[in-house]
């Protein structure tokens, strides 16, 4: 842990308190009956939720994939204050699928690749304050024993005490660069190593790397998974498409408290007509635009912004926008994110990432 670790359990002792008691009735019941202290308070509800991601902890090494505990304790201190509804999930997406209502500002948390440092430095933290997450699970460097990841009787230890597993695949490669006969490969092997160590597959699943294609998202919905997630940052709602959901990832780079402020407050910016549809482009730069949703407000201050590029042109004819870059997206990926304010310190998102030729 960091070396503040006990001064912010200290400033945090009686919410930190009511949070362990919290946690330790929700590490023995199932996720689906899990509510959070902060979900005891009554709140404004709606269709969305936010979703942020983290990989490594205390890896200063890796600082395009680590958080450091200090910054990562700032983020537990901010996401238990109160004004904050974390839910699994699972449930986060059965809730949403179903047409229900969240709390607002509801938070799910996720980690991407089982590394040790999760075990090590992350989940005595998560555990202490009560927190629901899941975890993504490539299962190659698992059953290889391959240095830094977790082991099985880790996860197994995890599962146990309420931790969601989700998939990543079997080695975590770059799906849209596969045959359709390969991906399936990835999946049913990653399902039946699942199956064998943990006695069930998982129902989420999260896109190595963010990448897919439309064919790896056909074969995901073909596999049973009943959602899945990307690395586009940006607020889930109950209209989206449950297989390309967005999450705000943090590092070292990224990992500012004020940017975490920013996703956790965040609204989503409803699109639908989305061109190209397909994360991989043909062209670049892409022709890009969508189609608002009615309840978008106030539309003429909608403003996109791309790698590389900063702010863009935005032709506006009714609810349809059209962005225009003025030159391509940087290889291999790009993102453009575009946002909308929605009150006071609040911001409405969508964000999209492109695979560039």
């Amino acid at each position: 842990m960091g070396k503040n670790s006990k001064n912010w359990l200290t400033r945090l002792s009686l919410p930190i308190q009511m949070s362990a008691f919290m946690g330790s009735l929700f590490f023995g019941l199932s996720l689906n009956s899990f509510t959070p202290a902060t979900a005891q308070t009554a709140k404004p509800m709606r269709d969305s939720a936010t979703v942020i991601m983290y990989h490594r902890f205390g890896e200063g090494r890796y600082p395009s994939t680590n958080i450091s505990m200090e910054m990562f304790e700032e983020h537990l201190a901010l996401l238990t204050n109160g004004d904050y509804t974390i839910l699994p999930l699972p449930k986060i997406v059965e809730t949403l699928k179903s047409g229900q209502l969240l709390p607002d500002r509801t938070v799910g948390i996720s980690i991407d690749d089982a590394y040790l440092s999760v075990y090590e430095n992350a989940w005595p933290l998560l555990k202490a304050a009560g927190l629901p997450f899941t975890i993504f699970v490539a299962t190659s460097p698992v059953d290889r024993n391959l240095s830094g990841y977790m082991s099985w009787d880790q996860l197994r230890e995890l599962k146990a005490a309420g931790v969601t597993v989700g998939s990543q695949t079997h080695t975590h490669p770059h799906m849209h660069t596969l045959s359709v006969e390969r991906v399936r490969e990835e999946i049913d092997t990653s399902n039946q190593i699942f199956l064998n160590e943990l006695g069930e597959r998982p129902e989420l699943f999260a896109y190595p790397y963010g990448e897919y294609s439309r064919f790896v998202i056909d074969a995901i919905k073909d596999a049973g998974f009943t959602a899945a997630f990307g690395q586009n940052s940006g607020i889930m709602h109950t209209d989206e498409d449950f297989f390309e959901l967005p999450r705000f990832a943090f590092n070292e780079n990224y990992g500012a408290l004020s940017r975490l402020k920013l996703a956790i407050n965040g609204l989503p910016l409803k699109i639908k007509d989305l061109t190209p549809d397909d994360m991989v482009l043909n062209d670049n730069p892409p022709i890009y635009g969508f189609t608002l949703d009615e309840e978008m407000s106030p539309i003429s201050q909608l403003r996109c912004f791309a790698s590389n590029h900063g702010k863009l042109e935005v032709s506006l004819l009714g609810l349809r926008a059209e962005i225009r870059l003025p030159g391509p997206l940087p290889s291999p990926r790009g993102r453009i994110n575009c946002t909308m304010p929605a009150g006071k310190e609040r911001w409405r998102w969508y964000g999209r990432q492109f695979l560039t030729p």
